[in-house]
Formats: structure tokens, C-alpha cells, sequence
């Protein structure tokens, strides 16, 4: 069995910065350790070090994304406020995307922290599956469960008429908190 050769330093974050731009969708940090040969936990100081460098990488729940500057699609963008059980979460965003939508983010109003944003990035069912499915694999607890259920979502479509429906949408359900 031959042993792989760690990708070093500058060379290995290079290597990082030019697969996360190249790939169509979200890479693991366990995937880049293991093109990598490193550890999973030097990837997240090498992501940071790249962040740093104003580099626009995002982490979601499926993964690191360079954000492309092609953003044409989702030219518009507005925040929402909402208010559901944890149970509707997976019918929220569906809801969302089935109306062409790109859920970026939940936001909620921490009483001891302040404002917590967590990126998710879903636009299309099968996203928001793979949510749900690392949500329910990580046990992890969503950020509207800290505040009974209401949380902000930032949300970009192509047009506002495509955001208007989303709402409408969101506003039939219950799930809408209106101001």
C-alpha cells in the first residue's frame, strides 16, 4: 500500500480554494481532508485562513461553498420573519424552493448572545432533504428552537413577484409573522 503525500501549506489551500470553486455543490470538510491527506480540523484552519483573505467561502449543513459571483438568478433579495414548530421546518423550506427560491440563511434574537446567523443555502427539494437528513443525523437542535419557534430567513429569487408569492405562500400556511 502506498502512502499519500500530504499537500503542504499554501499549496494545499490553493488546491482547496480552486476544487470549492470548480465543484457544483458544497464539499465536506472530511472530503477535502481526505484529497488533502491532512486532518479534518487543519481543513477548518485552512478555510479560515482563506476567509481571511476575503475569500467567499461559506459553510453550510452540506458543506464548504465559494460563492460565485454569479448571482443573476437571485437578484433579489429580502428578510422574512416566521414562526413555526421544529416538525414544519422541512414544509417551510420546501414551500420556499418549490416557489424558486434560495433560502440563505435563519437568523434569531439570542437574549444572552445577540443575533446568531447560520447559513443554509437551499434552493431546490433535495437540498433541503439533505438538510433535514444531517439535522436529524447530528441530532443538532434548530436556532428557532432557542426563541418558540420564530426566526428571520434572508431569501433571494429572481424576481420580487417571486418573493411576493413565497410570502403569500408562507402567510397561508401560518408560518409568516407579519409586521
Amino acid at each position: 500500500m502506498v502512502e499519500q503525500k500530504k499537500i503542504l501549506g499554501e499549496e494545499r489551500r490553493s488546491f482547496i480554494l480552486q476544487l470549492l470553486k470548480d465543484s457544483p455543490v458544497p464539499v465536506t470538510g472530511s472530503e477535502l481532508a481526505n484529497q488533502t491527506n491532512v486532518s479534518r480540523q487543519v481543513i477548518v484552519g485552512d478555510i479560515t485562513l482563506l476567509k481571511a483573505k476575503n475569500e467567499p467561502i461559506i459553510a453550510t449543513s452540506q458543506g464548504y461553498i465559494y460563492l460565485k459571483q454569479n448571482t443573476s438568478n437571485y437578484s433579489f433579495e429580502r428578510t422574512i420573519a416566521c414562526r413555526h414548530s421544529p416538525d414544519d421546518t422541512e414544509k417551510e423550506l420546501n414551500l420556499l424552493v418549490d416557489h424558486g427560491v434560495l433560502v440563505k440563511d435563519v437568523k434569531i434574537e439570542h437574549k444572552v448572545y445577540g443575533d446568531l446567523t447560520a447559513s443554509i443555502m437551499v434552493s431546490n427539494r433535495q437540498e433541503v432533504k439533505q438538510f433535514m437528513a444531517n439535522l436529524q443525523k447530528t441530532r443538532a437542535a434548530l436556532l428557532s428552537e432557542l426563541t418558540e419557534g420564530i426566526h428571520l430567513h434572508t431569501i433571494s429569487a429572481s424576481s420580487i413577484q417571486v418573493l411576493d408569492e413565497a410570502e403569500k405562500a408562507l402567510k397561508a400556511e401560518g408560518f409568516l409573522i407579519e409586521s
